[in-house]
């Protein structure tokens, strides 16, 4: 496995490198096993022994966050190596849990902490969302949010912990539940208007796709092997919305996605410019939880959402879902474990998990 320069981590490349307790790439990521809740370097004598039980970080730090801790034998931590993305996002890191931690009431912007670390506000946003997946605004949120449930816990005063986490007003609290993933609220209202869309449709290993995005982010995508029905779906989807055909703007993006497709690129890590209740939010959050390769019943993410009768709602959050592959509804399975309901066909849903299982091998 070469040095991850971009930060992207490749789960095949990872996983062959764990197996092979390649001691090359200590230091360029770590491995986290879930039924354990232990993180290690992938040349640990401990092996794990499913690859569906295995997380991987580019930092220890990320791993603790998500709730895992050091292995004592091999003790990750003590191998560093020196990369200024992963040092940026360490400092970031701090500053964040500082911020909380210290109940600092002045709002931190992207433009402080930049200012602070001495780096620019787009390389700081482009470094951080590249490595840890979400953006410096989003995970402080997740830790406000994770404070007030602390508090909540422990039996504090609902306005009360709302204002100690740093909410202005309850009010505050629930305007981020329309939130979407690495953005601000989706820049259109509901049926696309106020948005111009423009939209491209490639050959890929499903037939035909098509890719739709705002400024901001990707709006749609899906499968077919109609260009015209493609292109139906979408403004069925967004009524209201302006759709242009893309001249050339889309191309990196479609080729990013086309990488995934191929095992070579996690398109997860694209802009989105989605609307979602937060129920859909959770849901979608939990698809891209998934590992590769594998799936979960309705029912299973539902108890993960700690709402064991909301198998049924999950399945319409999964149907309802507009950017199949970069959020993976695919993955998600019925109760009997077989595969139902997917917009773009039963057939390339198998096709899908089949490509993702051969390519972790």
């Amino acid at each position: 496995m070469t040095q991850q320069t971009d930060h992207i981590l490749d789960a095949a490349a990872c996983w062959k490198a764990v197996v092979d307790r390649n001691a090359d790439c200590d230091g360029q990521f770590i491995y986290a096993v879930r039924t354990t809740g232990i993180y290690c370097r992938p040349s640990c004598a401990s092996r794990p022994k499913k690859r569906e039980n295995v997380a991987f970080f580019p930092l220890p730090e990320l791993a603790e966050i998500a709730g895992y801790r050091a292995c004592k034998r091999c003790r990750p931590r003590s191998v560093t190596r020196a990369d200024p993305g992963l040092d940026l996002v360490r400092q970031t890191l701090e500053r964040l849990h500082r911020h909380i931690d210290d109940m600092e009431e002045q709002v931190l912007t992207l433009e402080d902490m930049s200012s602070e670390l001495g780096v620019s506000v787009w390389h700081l946003q482009r470094t951080f969302s590249g490595i840890v997946g979400i953006s410096p605004r989003q995970y402080l949120d997740a830790l406000r949010l994770g404070d007030l449930k602390r508090r909540l816990r422990e039996g504090a005063d609902v306005t009360e912990a709302i204002y100690e986490a740093g909410y202005s007003s309850p009010s505050r609290l629930y305007e981020k539940s329309d939130d979407h993933f690495g953005m601000t609220p989706a820049s259109y209202a509901r049926g696309g208007k106020g948005a111009t869309m423009a939209y491209a449709i490639v050959d890929c290993p499903l037939d035909r796709m098509i890719v739709a995005a705002t400024e901001r982010g990707i709006s749609f995508l899906g499968f077919g092997s109609d260009d015209e029905a493609l292109l139906g779906e979408l403004k069925a989807d967004f009524p209201e919305a302006e759709i242009v055909a893309d001249d050339g703007t889309l191309e990196v993006v479609t080729g990013v996605i086309l990488d995934q497709l191929d095992g070579k690129a996690p398109a997860e890590t694209l802009p989105l410019d989605v609307r979602a209740t937060a129920f859909q939010r959770r849901v979608w959050e939990e698809l891209i939880a998934i590992p590769d390769g594998t799936t979960r019943t309705y029912g299973e993410i539902a108890r993960r959402l700690d709402m064991p009768k909301a198998a049924r709602a999950v399945g319409t959050a999964c149907g309802r879902n507009p950017v199949s592959l970069l959020i993976p509804c695919h993955r998600a399975v019925g109760s009997d474990g077989k595969l139902h309901g997917y917009r773009w066909g039963l057939a390339r849903k198998k096709r899908l998990l089949a490509r993702e299982a051969r390519q972790i091998g």
